[in-house]
């Protein structure tokens, strides 16, 4: 986390530090702020406890801090703290983890 600032999301909430947008395409074409694309990757930089499931245990969450994973272009909420943007979603908002 960023300047010390300490998150703690709920049952299968992550917080992810989203990585930066592209700036130049493929093409070569550099593009403005205006033009890019939200970016849909990002590192994941706190946890939640897991799902209260019925049976009153914790599901176990499939992420983990630091990983990088891929999520939906307009799911979950954007949360700005001292300047440093953060992106909350739920577990199941988070479409793919980035391996190498």
């Amino acid at each position: 986390m960023a300047k010390g600032i300490k998150l703690r999301p709920l049952d299968d909430r992550v917080v992810v530090s989203p990585l930066e947008a592209e700036e130049v395409t493929a093409g070569g074409i550099v593009l403005p702020d205006s033009a890019r694309e939200k970016p849909q990757r990002g590192k994941v930089v706190a946890v939640g406890v897991g799902k209260l499931l019925d049976s009153g245990a914790r599901g176990e969450l499939s992420v983990k801090i630091g990983d990088e994973v891929i999520y939906g272009k307009y799911g979950g909420s954007e949360v700005e703290i001292d300047g440093d943007e953060f992106k909350i979603l739920r577990e199941s908002d988070i479409l793919a983890k980035v391996t190498a």
